[in-house]
């Protein structure tokens, strides 16, 4: 999983403002496959100065995700109850629009964001060609990723308790990507 799954997956396993990260990320999504259906995809893959600035931008992005996946699956912490806790009550200075902005961030400074949704998708979407089937496309890949991303949000409740462990965190950070 990349960047902004594993934050809807953490925000999801602390029970911390699931809805809104989920929404936003959901929407942001259905933006971005709605941008590389309509076209801006192509424009994007044409622009060889866009395609660089975009790539670069990934690159430092992508590097210090990396480096603190790599941190976190060194020195893994456990959920523990009084997290639980604690995130139930909400920690203060971490409100919905903190959460927000972070969802925001894991998700429009994310290269491969745009690459799936502008890039892939949109690509795909270029086979159906009337209006009425790419429309019919668009809605079902948005469809998609609304159930992937309130899923992933709501269904990392289930999965908390493997959570309390470190080795489960450390699995984890290991395989993000």
């Amino acid at each position: 999983i990349g960047p902004q799954n594993a934050y809807v997956l953490r925000q999801g396993l602390r029970h911390q403002h699931v809805g809104a990260v989920s929404t936003t990320c959901f929407l942001s999504d259905a933006l971005l496959i709605a941008l590389g259906v309509l076209g801006v995809g192509q424009v994007i893959a044409d622009n060889s100065l866009l395609k660089m600035a975009l790539g670069w931008g990934g690159v430092g992005f992508l590097l210090w995700f990396a480096c603190k996946s790599a941190m976190s699956a060194i020195k893994p912490e456990a959920l523990t109850s009084e997290d639980m806790e604690k995130s139930a009550e909400g920690i203060k200075g971490r409100g919905v629009s903190v959460a927000v902005m972070h969802a925001l961030a894991f998700t429009f400074l994310n290269p491969w964001v745009y690459i799936d949704t502008m890039v892939l998708v949109g690509g795909v979407s270029v086979k159906y060609s009337t209006e009425t089937t790419r429309l019919m496309f668009l809605l079902g890949a948005c469809t998609a990723s609304g159930v992937w991303f309130y899923l992933l949000g709501y269904g990392a409740k289930k999965a908390a308790p493997m959570f309390k462990k470190p080795i489960t965190w450390r699995i984890l950070d290991s395989v993000i990507t």
